[in-house]
């Protein structure tokens, strides 16, 4: 069992240490990844006048139209996450019954 503590906390130090990953650029179709710089701990994404834009951001400046978020490459346009997970088990449920 001490082991496998052992190990989360090494893994836990290496995720910190690395830093946040974010996909980063100006237009519709990103696919550059970039790791933040230290003091950078969101994924941000705007959209002015029809121009998107992905970059990192500090928490402060998350406002207004900027949305954020914490966690690496979370600013794609790709749903991740609970969305993707929802679709699936729907999609199944369907397939089941029908």
């Amino acid at each position: 069992m001490m082991h496998f503590y052992g190990a989360l906390i090494l893994l836990v130090t290496v995720s910190a240490a690395c830093g946040l990953r974010c996909y980063t650029c100006v237009g519709e179709h990103c696919t550059d990844k970039v790791t933040c710089p230290a003091n950078f701990d969101r994924c941000a994404s705007v959209n002015v006048n029809g121009l998107f834009t992905k970059s990192c951001m500090s928490s402060i400046g998350c406002i207004g139209p900027i949305k954020c978020c914490s966690t690496d490459l979370c600013n794609s346009a790709i749903p991740t996450g609970p969305s993707v997970l929802l679709l699936l088990v729907s999609s199944a449920i369907i397939s089941l019954f029908l």
